[in-house]
């Protein structure tokens, strides 16, 4: 199937990349606008008690609660002093008389002790915009921003409102100015890598086609669908980084071809035949992995996995399609406008290092299908000494690096999880300093109360349920804030921050103490959804890895014909992925490097990072397994050699691999420097996981496993190797020498 592919697009090279110019086109053109079309926010579960408790208030109360905090301060006159009244209630004024406001509350309105500073040098104001949708607030705070500047007093802003805004544009601004970095950066490592710019330039067009067409994907689906903002971080992160991956394996085994002799047409034939099917396989599994974001009701989880399986997808579909025909159309020419380089020079003795040109692609000495043995392939180079060791070694190298890698994982069994707030913000960024002033300044401390609705149930049968939430371990005090009929909603205080432990205890006291006879008792609030948040991705997140584990397991059977190389690939990528949230949980929940990183720890980790990285980390695992197996696949089918097969295999693949890995890490430390704490986690814990992947486990680990296991790497129950011989993602139906001694092993 892959080598008649290869040949249809060789045929149809020009309606291939004339498509592919048109897909750049709408993508630039009509893809981009999808930029105003997503929405923000989609944090909370629709289902949980925090989110019905908001719907019902709306309902029963109307719109409560405050979306933007307005804090004055002054450094030598007090709050109740006309130089600092008379300004401010003038600005109060003005704010009311706006259409966008619903309503503000101030001291000087209600005399609320917890509005005015305990040194009476600041207040602030509770604002309630008029809409409930997430987008609409935030525009209407964008218009109101500059109104609220008031004269001969400090003006700071704050809430759920500005923060998200400010959240949104600090982390716009960091994954703009990571890939402004990561470009060049990129282009000269494959200029490096390929020794030539037209082969280096070919990842970046195609990891521009796999954006683009990822916003078209994006926003084909925005019109039957919600999508939150969040898809796009995903696209710009995930298609550019395997658009890369991909191309530098089609290229380099394209380039061997070419140096083996074969025409141009015959070696995109078999580039399609071997590294094809591999691309294909591959983004299979990566779309799988991100596919299992969609089971979360979270609507931000879910964006990021279409945006995800959009970018994957279209990153294949151009590696399979745009990319070959491409090769076909520039054969030799690939190598053209070459650089220079002291090390792509041919060895003393006149022995090429490769092909003429070098870099990678270019084999170290024998030829796949051509020539001697497969041993024969592993002759020469760093790869090759790394392979003779492991291949004579195995277990040394096995109990090694498997005890690195546990101890490297040891503080994941402390993990904590809390939810994001304002400290995920550099230290100046003014919601981050309103949120601690009012914390350090006011009294109660919070700007995120626990909202407790009480509904069917008078006033006066709602207060001693009030007095016993004020008894309650942690509350620090409790004001009733609406009331209409039967349906009260009571404000809870507590100290410290709204999403520390304190909070936490707070929601589960409330939800456990029984309500007034008869009434129903919803809480929410921040820390409420909090709470969901937690509570809602704990249930779904055996769901989820179950998805992806099941996935990997189908398709590598289908790839490689056997049951123990997938569930061992499986072992192998949370032995990874363990260690990458190790090093995440030492660094951002225990502080260590923060003041080098620059963030503030804050004791806990957000859930939904370590999430988004296990679907991320676990595609791009399952990504280098393939790489790897893929050529140790084809040695054993050649020569049914186990041992030379994998030494064969690494050796091969090990410079692709490392190279890839070392393009994606620049793809990704632009995460690692940005302004916004969760930014930097995302950066350094998928920096981490790329390392011990590329390095640890696929250059170690995993072929000593397979040195010791042998036969048994390809073993496969008898109806399963039925299986595999008639639906596997096979090239050829023709018996291998390896499948024989498959055959006969698994009779």
């Amino acid at each position: 199937m892959f080598g008649w592919w290869g040949r249809a697009v060789v045929r149809g090279r020009w309606v291939v990349l004339a498509a592919a110019v048109l897909l750049a086109t709408v993508g630039a053109t009509w893809g981009t606008r999808v930029f105003g079309q997503l929405t923000g926010g989609g944090f909370e579960d629709p289902a949980s008690e925090s989110s019905r408790a908001y719907e019902r208030i709306v309902d029963e109360l109307g719109p409560q609660g405050a979306d933007v905090i307005v804090l004055w301060s002054s450094d030598d006159t007090t709050a109740d002093q006309p130089a600092f009244r008379d300004p401010v209630t003038a600005t109060v004024a003005r704010l009311r008389e706006r259409p966008e406001v619903s309503r503000v509350t101030t001291w000087y309105d209600t005399g609320a002790p917890a509005l005015l500073a305990a040194d009476r040098r600041a207040t602030y104001a509770l604002v309630q915009l008029r809409t409930e949708d997430e987008d609409g607030k935030t525009a209407a705070y964008r218009d109101l921003r500059g109104s609220l500047n008031t004269p001969g007093v400090r003006t700071q802003t704050g809430g759920n409102v500005p923060f998200l805004e400010e959240a949104n544009i600090r982390t716009t601004e960091d994954i703009t100015r990571a890939e402004l970095l990561s470009m060049p950066i990129l282009l000269v490592l494959l200029v490096l890598i390929f020794g030539g710019l037209v082969a280096a330039s070919t990842p970046l067009l195609i990891g521009g086609l796999a954006i683009l067409g990822g916003f078209i994907a994006v926003r084909v689906v925005n019109l039957f669908t919600e999508v939150s903002i969040f898809a796009i971080n995903v696209i710009t992160l995930i298609g550019l980084g395997m658009a890369v991956d991909y191309a530098l394996f089609m290229v380099s085994r394209f380039r061997e071809e070419l140096a083996a002799g074969r025409s141009t047409a015959e070696a995109v034939r078999r580039t399609m035949a071997t590294a094809g099917r591999t691309v294909l396989v591959s983004g299979l599994t990566i779309a799988l992995a991100m596919a299992s974001l969609l089971i979360f009701p979270q609507s931000f989880l879910r964006s990021m996995g279409l945006g995800g399986m959009a970018a994957v997808l279209v990153a294949m579909l151009a590696a399979l399609t745009v990319l070959p025909a491409l090769l076909a159309v520039l054969g030799p020419r690939i190598d053209a406008v070459r650089v220079p380089l002291p090390w792509r020079r041919r060895r003393a003795g006149g022995r090429p290092t490769g092909t003429e040109h070098g870099g990678v692609g270019a084999p170290d000495s024998a030829t796949p299908g051509r020539g001697g043995p497969a041993a024969a392939a592993v002759q020469g180079g760093a790869w090759a000494r790394i392979a003779r060791s492991v291949m004579r070694r195995p277990v040394p190298y096995l109990l090694g690096v498997a005890v690195l890698l546990v101890l490297l994982a040891t503080p994941f069994l402390r993990i904590t999880f809390g939810g994001f707030d304002e400290r995920v913000l550099p230290a100046d960024a003014e919601s981050r300093v309103v949120s601690e002033r009012i914390a350090a300044e006011f009294p109660g401390g919070t700007v995120a109360p626990v909202e407790v609705l009480v509904s069917g149930a008078p006033a006066e049968a709602v207060r001693p349920f009030a007095d016993r939430i004020a008894q309650l371990p942690g509350v620090a005090g409790v004001t009733v804030t609406a009331n209409r009929a039967e349906a009260t909603l009571l404000s809870v205080t507590y100290p410290r921050e709204p999403t520390g432990d304190v909070a936490q205890d707070v929601v589960r006291a409330v939800r456990d103490l029984p309500g007034p006879a008869g009434a129903e008792v919803l809480v929410g609030g921040r820390p409420g959804a909090d709470r969901d948040l937690l509570d809602s991705l704990g249930a779904r997140l055996p769901w989820m890895a179950l998805m992806m584990a099941g996935a990997t397991v189908l398709l590598l059977f289908l790839a490689f014909g056997s049951v123990v190389l997938p569930v061992k690939a499986v072992l192998m990528n949370l032995l990874s992925i363990g260690a990458s949230f190790g090093v995440v949980v030492w660094i951002f929940q225990d502080g260590h490097l923060a003041d080098q990183l620059g963030f503030t720890p804050t004791g806990f980790i957000e859930p939904s990072n370590p999430i988004l990285m296990l679907a991320v980390l676990f595609g791009l695992a399952t990504d280098y397994e393939v790489f790897l197996l893929s050529r140790v696949r084809e040695e054993w089918d050649r020569t049914g050699d186990n041992t030379a097969s994998v030494a064969a295999g690494l050796q091969r693949t090990g410079r692709i691999i490392t190279a890839a890995a070392l393009l994606l890490i620049v793809v990704v430390a632009g995460f690692a420097s940005g302004s916004m704490a969760y930014i930097k986690l995302i950066g350094v814990g998928m920096i981490v996981a790329i390392v011990v992947d590329a390095t640890l486990v696929r250059a170690l680990l995993v072929p000593a496993t397979m040195r010791l296991l042998g036969r048994w790497n390809w073993w496969a129950p008898g109806p399963l190797g039925r299986v595999y011989r008639r639906y596997g993602l096979r090239e050829s139906d023709a018996p291998t020498a390896g499948e024989s001694r498959q055959s006969a092993f698994t009779r």
